[in-house]
């Protein structure tokens, strides 16, 4: 059950506390009975709650029904009522509960969804207060469900392409530290009972393996401290744009990469486009998503270009971070008044780009990752079988 932590007035006096309920209109309610008058109430975090994670699979489905009930003739409040009701993933339903009370207390649904702009993302939220201002809430719902889908199935094959080689690569570590720690010591302890001199691949693996298991625990926590510094170094600011300048520059991945961020740009900032938003917003809110600091500097330095009065083609062209496949189209786009056509075009185009480049990848990567494996296992047994040959000899 999740936690609130509340403020609000009781008897005069300003008090806060937490509440414990299994949704937000509950812990209201609870608290009014108690006589108290809340004025701020919100999730308490790093309860089970919060770990609770809203996919772009849940956040397509909800716009797409929220679209149709709309469409329908069901009056927003009554919509969120019934989404909160149908969906299974329990954060969401929280925020439908959240957005549909706030709705009810005569808020726009934009500025209660701005509240969880990380769950539905500025793109959404721009949208949505296209939608409600022009009265066309209904078709914008529908077109944000439709960019979700996208994203989701983007994501989806990479994940799927990738999971394969990554589990395969964990096994073979596995299988590794196992023969290194458990079995090696075996061969060592006979080699040493004979007492004979060993080859130097021999040698070597048998020094590997005792200082493997004399300072596992160091090493598993020496790891632990590098990832855990690692991800604090990159999501920091500094760190962020050196990682993101280095990613774009690794062989065949930096390539997989920009493709993908170029994608979801231009896929973006089409439909932002589209839905009626001025150039020089969607160029912001596009600009996030394209999730490279490379790329998204690009892009803000083209919208303050924009804003000065010049095209949007010429400030892409000149970053040297877009090909020039997708400033031609943009300038096409742009000269013959259908930019989001283009747009559409161009994130079509890197989309089936790196759906064939995931694939390539995967292809390549499991029979390498499979011979690099046989390799190193075969190369540890190898190597501990060489005395063998020169046991005999020794005994007698």
């Amino acid at each position: 059950m999740p936690t609130y932590v509340w403020q609000g007035t009781q008897g005069g006096k300003i008090v806060k506390g937490t509440i414990k309920a299994k949704h937000l209109n509950e812990a209201i309610e609870k608290l009014r009975r108690k006589g108290i008058g809340v004025f701020e109430i919100r999730e308490k975090p790093g309860g089970l709650f919060s770990f609770g994670r809203v996919s772009y699979r849940d956040l397509a489905v909800v716009t797409r029904q929220f679209s149709t009930m709309l469409n329908a003739g069901i009056p927003v409040v009554e919509a969120l009522f019934i989404l909160s009701e149908q969906t299974s993933n329990k954060r969401l339903k929280n925020i439908l509960i959240d957005i549909r009370t706030e709705v009810e207390q005569g808020k726009t649904l934009t500025a209660s969804m701005k509240k969880y702009s990380k769950i539905f993302g500025p793109l959404a939220i721009s949208m949505v207060e296209v939608g409600e201002t022009g009265g066309i809430l209904a078709e914008t719902l529908m077109k944000i469900s439709q960019h979700y889908e996208k994203i989701y199935k983007l994501r989806s094959k990479i994940k799927s392409a990738m999971a394969y080689p990554v589990v395969i690569f964990f096994i073979a570590i596995v299988v590794i530290l196992i023969l290194l720690i458990f079995l090696i010591p075996t061969f060592a302890s006979l080699y040493e009972s004979v007492g004979m001199k060993l080859p130097a691949p021999t040698q070597f693996v048998m020094n590997l393996s005792n200082f493997l298991r004399k300072n596992i625990i160091y090493l598993i926590v020496g790891l632990i401290g590098f990832v855990y510094g690692f991800k604090r170094w990159k999501n920091s600011e500094s760190g962020k744009k050196i990682w993101d300048r280095i990613i774009l520059r690794i062989p065949i991945f930096g390539g997989l990469i920009k493709k993908n961020a170029i994608a979801r740009f231009t896929r973006t900032l089409g439909v932002l486009v589209n839905s009626g938003v001025s150039i020089l917003d969607a160029l912001e809110i596009s600009a996030k998503t394209a999730g490279n600091y490379v790329i998204e500097d690009a892009i803000l330095k083209a919208r303050k270009s924009v804003g000065e009065g010049k095209s949007i083609a010429d400030p892409l062209r000149h970053s040297g971070v877009f090909p020039p496949l997708v400033t031609q189209l943009v300038e096409i786009g742009e000269k013959t008044g259908r930019l989001s056509d283009m747009l559409d075009k161009v994130s079509d185009f890197y989309e089936e780009e790196v759906d064939a480049a995931t694939s390539a990848l995967t292809s390549i990567i499991e029979p390498v990752m499979l011979v690099f494996i046989g390799g190193v296992v075969g190369g540890i047994l190898l190597a501990m079988y060489l005395p063998i040959f020169n046991l005999a000899s020794a005994i007698r």
